[in-house]
Formats: C-alpha cells, sequence, structure tokens
C-alpha cells in the first residue's frame, strides 16, 4: 500500500525548535505535520521526491521534513529511505544529498539505485521521456522493494532488531 502526501502548496512553517514534540508526542505547530506523523508508526519504508528549487529541495518540503523527522525520531529507526529529485538541469546532486541525510540521522537503511536517483524535465510529462531516469527509478523501486521484504523476512525469522547505545550528544564549544 502507497500513500501520497503532497506538501508543496501546504502553508507549512519552519521549526522554532522549541522542543514541545519532545513532550506532547506531536508539533506545537498545527498542521499537515501532525496529521502524518502517526501513519509513521505504521509505515514501513518512505520516499521522498522534490523538484530542484535553486539548486536544492523545495522550501516547504524541507521545513515539513525538519519537524516531522524531529518530532518523529525514534518511530524512523529501521524503517527504509529512499529519495529521488527532478530537475531541469542542474541541483540534483545537492538535492538528493539533502534528502537522504534525513535518513541518515533517523537511523534509517536507504534503498539505493544504479545512479543518483533522479529524472530531468521542467513541464508536466517532459520527465517521461528521460529514458534512464526512468530505468534509474525502476531499479530504485525493485531495490527497495527487495529491502522491505528482507526486513519482513528477518522479523519473521526471528532476526532482532539492533540494539544502540545511548545517545551522546557532544557540544563543540568549550568555556
Amino acid at each position: 500500500e502507497i500513500e501520497n502526501i503532497h506538501v508543496g502548496k501546504e502553508d507549512i512553517r519552519g521549526c522554532m525548535a522549541c522542543q514541545a514534540c519532545k513532550k506532547t508526542g506531536k508539533c506545537a505547530i498545527d498542521d499537515l505535520v501532525n496529521e502524518v506523523a502517526p501513519k509513521i508508526e505504521e509505515c514501513d519504508g518512505i520516499l521522498i521526491g522534490s523538484p530542484v528549487h535553486f539548486a536544492g529541495p523545495s522550501a516547504t518540503l524541507i521545513a515539513f521534513l525538519d519537524r516531522l523527522f524531529y518530532s518523529c525520531g525514534e518511530d524512523l529507526t529501521m524503517k527504509v529511505g529512499a529519495a529521488v529529485a527532478s530537475a531541469r538541469r542542474g541541483g540534483i546532486t545537492a538535492t538528493f544529498d539533502q534528502l537522504n541525510k534525513y535518513f541518515t540521522i533517523a537511523g534509517m537503511p536507504v534503498a539505493s539505485s544504479q545512479y543518483w536517483n533522479s529524472v530531468h524535465g521542467r513541464l508536466p510529462g517532459e520527465a517521461e521521456q528521460d529514458a534512464e531516469g526512468l530505468q534509474t527509478m525502476r531499479t530504485l523501486a525493485e531495490n527497495m522493494t527487495w529491502l522491505l521484504r528482507s526486513i519482513e523476512a528477518g522479523k519473521k525469522a526471528g532476526v532482532p532488531a539492533p540494539t544502540y547505545e545511548p545517545v551522546i550528544r557532544t557540544n563543540f564549544i568549550r568555556e
């Protein structure tokens, strides 16, 4: 099962670092982030896609992801993540890199493809003409499906989930 969530035209504010979510279990800004957060616990994987805007992901998506990943933290661990980017020309690798960092900081395995997960096109329908990009997307779908099935098979076989040390937070500013 797949659920598409489009954030591009939503009015989503950035994180204020108020840490209310750590106390209440939800973001203090009550919008789409709080609607999506409960779904995170039930999902097996997350695929994030963004057009390239000024050599990076869309600002609305970044505001959404900052708050979602901060407020959902532990609920994301060991869920499969994948990122895709679409651009007319440049900025794909920077966008792809920034989106993947959400997965790695949350302890999520990242599904890969045969190249950077991207397609080129500016207008609707143009990406469908990018044969290499489409092949990359098909390979990503195969790899993400395999990874999800492998994790499920491991759970059924009784393979224990990783255990982690308590988090150590370092402040590099010394007095």
